[in-house]
C-alpha cells in the first residue's frame, strides 16, 4: 500500500497557511483539527458516545476466556499465592506502561495500527500490518469458541444435561465414567466424551478432516451474525452493546462464587489455588510465565487497543483509563481463580480425588471440567446456561475488538475509495465478517479441533512474541522517549512521570526481549492432548501461519528503504524519521474548558 512513504520536510519550523489562519479566527476544535492535520483518511472520525463506552470496550477486550481458563491454572502451577508477586511486578513494569503507550498512539494519531505505526516509525510500518493480520487470523478461529459456547448453551435447556450420563449414543461402551475416572486411564468422563464425540465428533488426526459438523456450521453462522449486528455501525453500536457484554460476566462470576463457596470441599480448592510455594520464585520460567500472561491477557501487540483508542477525543484521560483496564483485568483473573478452584475443590471432594487429577487449563476446563461440575451442583439447569452465556459475553467483547481492527485499517487505508464502491461502512463490516466466517470453516470439520490447536499455537504463541517485540522497539527506542513525552503532554497537559519513562526506556523492552528469547529456547511443537503429535507437514503449515503475519515486518522495512532516495544511510535515516506532526496544537487545556484562538500554533517538530 506504500503506507507512510510520503515524507514531510524535516526542516520546516512553522507551517502557517490558510487553514491555520482560519483556525486562529475561530474557537479551537481539537478533534476537527487533528482529523485534518494528522493524516486521517476521513474528514471527521467517529468518537465514542461516552468515555465509559471506551473503558468498557477495553475492559471487555482485555477480560476474555484466558482469564477464566488460563490464569487460574497458571497461578496454581506456578507457585500459588507466590505467583502473584512476579505477576503484579510484571503488570507494573510491562503491562500498564505498554497499554498506556498503545492508548497514547491510537488517541494521538486517530488512526488504526497500520497507519499509526507507519507515521511513528516508517521503517517498522510492517508491524502495524502484522498486528492487523494476526488479529484477523485470531478472530477467524476465536469465533469457533463462541460456537461451542452457544452449542452448550442451547443444550443446557434439555430435561437432563446431556453430558452427565453414559447412556447416550455417542458414549463408548465400557469406556465411560459418570464422574472423573481418577487413575483409571482407560476410562473417560461422560463430559469428556460429550465434548469429543458429540460436539466435535473428533477424528484420529488432522490428516482426517472427516467432513463438516453441520450443527456447528449453522451455529458458526449465528455467532458471526451476532458479531455483525453488534459492530456494523462502528463504535456507535459497539459502545452500546458493551454496557451489557462487559458487565454481565461479573454478575455471573460473583453469583457462582457465592454458590460455590457453600459447597463441601470448596475451601480446600481455593486453598490449593493460592497456597504459596515460595521455592517456585527461584525458577526463571515462573517469571517468564508471569510476564507472558500479563502481556497476552491485556492484549498488547494485537492492534486492538490502538484501534479503539483512535476513536477517543483528543483530551481523553488515557492514564486513568489505562489503570482501570489493567487493574480490572487482573482483579477479574483472581476472581475467576476463586470461582474455578472452588468448583474443582468441590469435585475433588465428591470423587475423593486429589485436586491435581481435576485441575486443567484451556478449553478442557470450561467445556469438560465445568460441565461435569454442573452435573452435581444444586440447580444445574440454572447455572449451566448462565455460565455458557457468560463465556459468550466474554468472547464477544474480544471478538468485537479484533474485527474492529480490520475494519478500521481498511477505512484508514482506502477511506473514500472503499466507501464509494461499497457505499456504506456496514458493507465493509459485512465483508470482513463473511471472510472471517469462510476462513473459520476448517475448524468445524470433524478434524477441526486439530486445526484449531495448530492455529492457536502458532498464532497466539509464536507470532505474537515476534511482532510485539518489534512494536516495542519501534515505539520505545526508535520513535523515542522524548517524542512519546511530547505526544502525551499535548493530550493530557502534563508529561508522563519517571515511572513510565523508565519502563518505556528500559524495563518493558528488556522484559519483552526476555519473553521472546525464552519462547524461542523453550519452543515445543504443537500437540493435542497428551498423546497426539502433529505430522511434519502440519508443522510446516503452522510455521506458514506464523509467517503470514511476521513476514510483513521485513517486507515493510525493505519497501520503505527501497522507495526512499539518497545513499543507504540517508534512506535508513529517512525511514526512522516520524512523519507524524508532533505538535499539532501548541497548547491544550488539561480539562475540556474554554478554548481560545490564541492557543493554536501548528508546526512540525524537527526530528529528534
Amino acid at each position: 500500500m506504500g503506507v507512510g512513504s510520503e515524507k514531510t520536510s524535516s526542516t520546516t519550523k512553522g507551517v502557517y497557511n490558510e487553514e491555520t489562519d482560519n483556525a486562529l479566527k475561530a474557537p479551537l476544535n481539537v478533534d476537527a483539527v487533528l482529523s485534518k492535520k494528522v493524516g486521517h483518511a476521513t474528514a471527521e472520525r467517529a468518537t465514542w458516545g461516552r468515555r465509559l463506552e471506551f473503558v468498557l470496550a477495553s475492559v471487555g477486550y482485555a477480560v476474555g476466556l484466558g482469564n477464566v481458563w488460563r490464569f487460574p491454572y497458571l497461578c496454581y502451577r506456578s507457585g500459588g499465592g507466590a505467583f502473584l508477586i512476579p505477576y503484579f511486578l510484571m503488570l507494573f513494569l510491562c503491562g500498564i506502561p505498554l497499554l498506556f503507550m498503545e492508548f497514547a498512539i491510537g488517541q494521538y494519531t486517530r488512526l488504526g495500527p497500520v497507519h499509526a505505526l507507519a507515521t511513528i516509525c516508517p521503517l517498522f510500518k510492517g508491524v502495524g500490518i502484522a498486528t492487523v493480520v494476526i488479529s484477523f487470523v485470531l478472530c477467524t478461529y476465536y469465533n469457533v469458541l463462541m460456537s461451542w459456547a452457544l452449542y452448550y448453551f442451547f443444550n443446557s435447556f434439555r430435561a437432563s444435561l446431556p453430558w452427565q450420563s453414559c447412556n447416550n449414543t455417542w458414549n463408548a461402551v465400557g469406556n465411560c465414567s459418570s464422574g472423573f475416572p481418577g487413575n483409571a486411564t482407560h476410562l473417560q468422563s461422560a463430559s469428556q466424551q460429550y465434548f469429543d464425540h458429540r460436539l466435535l465428533e473428533i477424528t484420529n488426526g488432522i490428516e482426517d478432516a472427516g467432513g463438516l459438523r453441520w450443527e456447528l456450521f449453522g451455529i458458526l453462522i449465528l455467532a458471526w451474525v451476532i458479531v455483525y449486528l453488534c459492530i456494523f455501525k462502528g463504535v456507535k453500536s459497539t459502545g452500546k452493546v458493551v454496557y451489557f457484554t462487559a458487565t454481565f460476566p461479573y454478575f455471573i462470576l460473583f453469583a457462582l462464587l457465592i454458590n460455590n463457596v457453600q459447597l463441601p470441599g470448596a475451601k480446600n480448592g481455593m486453598f490449593y489455588f493460592l497456597k504459596p510455594k515460595w521455592s517456585k520464585l527461584l525458577e526463571v520460567q515462573v517469571w517468564v510465565n508471569a510476564a507472558a500472561q500479563v502481556f497476552n491477557s491485556i492484549g498488547i501487540g494485537f492492534g486492538s487497543m490502538i484501534s479503539m483508542a483512535s476513536y477517543n477525543k483528543f483530551n481523553n484521560n488515557i492514564l486513568r483509563d489505562t489503570l482501570i483496564v489493567s487493574l480490572a483485568n487482573s482483579a477479574t483473573s483472581i476472581l475467576a481463580g476463586f470461582v474455578i478452584f472452588s468448583a474443582i475443590g468441590y469435585m475433588a471432594h465428591i470423587h475423593n480425588l486429589p485436586v491435581d487429577n481435576i485441575a486443567t487449563d484451556g478449553p478442557g476446563l470450561v467445556f469438560v471440567v465445568y460441565p461435569e461440575v454442573f452435573s452435581t451442583m444444586p440447580l444445574p439447569h440454572l447455572w449451566a446456561p448462565l455460565f455458557f452465556f457468560m463465556l459468550l459475553c466474554l468472547g464477544l467483547d474480544s471478538q468485537f475488538a479484533m474485527v474492529e481492527v480490520a475494519v478500521t485499517s481498511i477505512i484508514d487505508g482506502f477511506g473514500p475509495k472503499v466507501l464509494r464502491v461499497l457505499k456504506r461502512q456496514e458493507v465493509i463490516v459485512l465483508a470482513v465478517c463473511v471472510m472471517g466466517f469462510l476462513l473459520g470453516i476448517p475448524h468445524i470439520t470433524k478434524g477441526g479441533m486439530y486445526v484449531f490447536q495448530l492455529m492457536d499455537h502458532y498464532t497466539a504463541v509464536v507470532s505474537l512474541m515476534f511482532l510485539s517485540f518489534f512494536e516495542v522497539i519501534a515505539v520505545c527506542w526508535v520513535f523515542g522517549l522524548r517524542r512519546m513525552t511530547i505526544m502525551i503532554k499535548r493530550m493530557l497537559g502534563k508529561a508522563p512521570n519517571i515511572y513510565f519513562r523508565s519502563c518505556w526506556m528500559v524495563f518493558s523492552p528488556v522484559l519483552v526481549l526476555c519473553i521472546l528469547i525464552s519462547s524461542i529456547i523453550q519452543y515445543t511443537p504443537a500437540r493435542y492432548g497428551k498423546s497426539y503429535t502433529y505430522p511434519v507437514w502440519a508443522e510446516v503449515v503452522g510455521w506458514g501461519i506464523s509467517l503470514v503475519s511476521i513476514v510483513w515486518i521485513p517486507l515493510g522495512a525493505l519497501q520503505e528503504i527501497c522507495t526512499n532516495k539518497g545513499s543507504l544511510l540517508q534512506r535508513i535515516k529517512t525511514a526512522v524519521t516520524p512523519t507524524i506532526e508532533l505538535d499539532p496544537v501548541n497548547h491544550l487545556p488539561a480539562e475540556q474548558g474554554e478554548d481560545t484562538p490564541e492557543s493554536v500554533s501548528l508546526f512540525i517538530i524537527t526530528p529528534l
